[in-house]
């Protein structure tokens, strides 16, 4: 399964896109913002995801420097 997301101002603009997909077939999904950026942080934590295990204090540190 593939998915694309399409973020508009315009709720027209939405609702002629839903229509589209709907009448192509498709299932349609709605995100709130908060979902949406729910979705894109665990996109970004996936993506530098590297499998080491660092201690507690050298998060802490980094995030003090910061």
């Amino acid at each position: 399964m593939t998915a694309i997301v399409i973020q508009s101002k315009s709720e027209e603009n939405l609702r002629l896109l839903k229509e589209l997909a709907l009448k192509l077939g498709e299932n349609v999904t709605s995100l709130e913002a908060d979902q949406f950026e729910d979705f894109a942080l665990g996109k970004m934590m996936q993506k530098e995801k590297t499998g080491k295990i660092v201690s507690r204090e050298t998060i802490m540190k980094k995030l003090k420097k910061a």
